[in-house]
């Protein structure tokens, strides 16, 4: 098992597994592929976290951070965000994505970023060290009431000391879905379903 920077020559394999990996999941269909596609294109892109890991000369996972916007004080800052990371379905459950996660998170310790946002599933990712970001009075774009899905891993604390923060999600991350369905023509055709469990996230 060996885990790498992705290369451009994983780009298309790695859309591919992105597509396989979250294809109603969440939603009918998926965005995870496209969202990739455009971040590697984009100054919010943070190449030296992008990472892929691979076993039997297979890539069979991938994971990305990009740059996000946090309001303090009417001031903006810049922000390191997790995500997407995706494990081809065929090695899921293995801990491919944790061994992926913990590489990078102390990847980013190591190039000095003080705090990484998350949005997910707040069961998974706490065994990581990430908490609720309100814990630290951020607020999750203007949405009001539970928010446990947005959290927040802490290298260093003396950054942290916000009276009222809200964090601004990555305008890429709102897609276009004639977008979508025109980059989708790119990939083998999968039907998309609906399904009870989309409607928990």
């Amino acid at each position: 098992m060996i885990i790498r920077q992705e290369e451009r020559t994983d780009y298309k394999k790695v859309e591919y597994l992105l597509r396989e990996a979250f294809w109603n999941v969440y939603r009918p269909g998926c965005h995870e592929h496209y969202i990739v596609h455009n971040l590697r294109h984009d100054a919010s892109f943070i190449r030296e976290l992008d990472y892929v890991i691979e076993d039997d000369d297979k890539v069979v996972g991938h994971i990305t951070y990009s740059k996000n916007t946090l309001c303090v004080d009417n001031k903006k800052i810049d922000v390191v965000t997790l995500g997407p990371v995706g494990i081809d379905p065929n090695y899921q459950k293995r801990g491919y994505g944790s061994k992926l996660i913990e590489y990078t998170l102390d990847k980013a310790n190591d190039l000095g970023i003080s705090y990484v946002f998350v949005i997910g599933d707040e069961n998974y990712y706490k065994r990581f060290g990430f908490v609720d970001a309100s814990k630290y009075n951020i607020q999750f774009n203007d949405v009001e009431g539970d928010t446990s899905f947005f959290m927040i891993k802490v290298f260093d604390k003396d950054n942290l000391d916000f009276d009222n923060a809200k964090y601004l999600d990555n305008p890429l991350f709102d897609v276009d879905e004639e977008k979508v369905d025109q980059f989708d023509k790119n990939f083998p055709k999968k039907e998309k379903e609906v399904r009870d469990t989309q409607l928990k996230f």
